[in-house]
């Protein structure tokens, strides 16, 4: 007769990945991992919102709350709701639930639009909604298959030898799951070669390639088969601003990015993202951020040097 074994107690989803995050981000920040489309972040303290540029995908937040402002939506998500972007658009980040004793930890998923598109052309068993789609990021329902999925890729963190493998096949799952989600609507918008989110997906693309060059909209909106007015009013409904606005805020975060990281004055950082006066870019720079890029720049910097300071000061 064979034995009866005790069964062991099994941790759930959510404690596995606070327990893995946690060990990665020991500090608040944000940080890549050795799965290429994935990071985690910790934060020990409600923070306001902060400017940020979001990539097409899911985040997770594990402990804590969060929301995300986008044009005049607020998009709030905690431990059973997840955040999903479609497109590369401006937004404002905030912590609204974190403490040294209960940080704010999540993680960040970068979605594979090809893989969407592999699925939804390749599966006709995958639900098809009429839900009209009215911008490109949204607030889904958490499942438990879903976060049972982004469990095995957390762990994978675990177990480097297994990445290679297993990544790809849990990679594929997340997706299938997101198209599965109440949030598929949205997916699908961008996805769906030939759709209208579609072409403005190539159109930001394009225009993250080219942002230090004139940009003409008229022959954007030819380029990805759209007429003028209807490419005018799909773009600022899924990213909540016009073609110029959106590349005048690709060239203002390059700029910040030149100036904060490569060291470049200024008007070198002006005229390399395709200003042509030092002066207009100083004062739409003052607009976006608050403040003028050299007081700006200099204030980040001292900023992260006591952060720096501090975080050597820990035992």
């Amino acid at each position: 007769m064979t034995p009866t074994l005790p069964s062991l107690p099994v941790a759930s989803p959510m404690v596995t990945l606070c327990r893995v995050i946690a060990a990665y981000a020991s500090t608040p920040g944000d940080f890549g991992t050795s799965i290429g489309d994935l990071g985690v972040y910790r934060r020990n303290e409600p923070a306001p919102p902060i400017t940020c540029i979001v990539e097409p995908s899911i985040v997770l937040v594990v402990q804590g709350a969060k929301e995300m402002v986008i044009g005049g939506d607020v998009h709030p998500y905690d431990t059973t709701r997840f955040l999903v972007t479609s497109l590369n658009i401006p937004a404002n980040s905030a912590v609204t639930m974190a403490s040294e004793a209960a940080p704010c930890l999540g993680l960040v998923f970068k979605l594979d639009l090809r893989t969407l598109a592999e699925l939804i052309a390749q599966d006709g068993r995958l639900p098809i909604s009429s839900q009209p789609v009215h911008g490109s990021a949204g607030v889904g329902a958490l499942s438990p298959k879903l976060l049972e999925s982004f469990t095995r890729l957390i762990e994978l963190l675990e177990e480097p030898d297994a990445i290679p493998v297993l990544w790809p096949l849990i990679q594929r799952e997340i997706h299938y799951r997101l198209l599965l989600s109440d949030q598929a609507p949205l997916l699908r918008h961008i996805a769906s070669v030939g759709s209208k989110g579609h072409r403005i997906a190539k159109a930001i693309d394009w225009m993250k390639l080219n942002y230090a060059a004139p940009l003409r909209v008229d022959e954007l909106a030819n380029q990805v088969q759209m007429g003028l007015s209807t490419f005018h009013h799909h773009f600022r409904q899924l990213t909540a601003m016009s073609p110029l606005q959106y590349q005048k805020w690709l060239r203002l975060n390059e700029a910040k990015r030149l100036m904060l990281n490569e060291h470049l004055d200024a008007a070198t950082a002006a005229f390399k993202v395709g200003y042509e006066s030092p002066s207009q870019f100083s004062r739409e720079y003052g607009r976006q951020f608050g403040t003028p890029p050299k007081r700006d720049i200099t204030e980040l910097r001292q900023g992260a040097e006591r952060s720096e300071a501090s975080a050597r000061s820990l035992p």
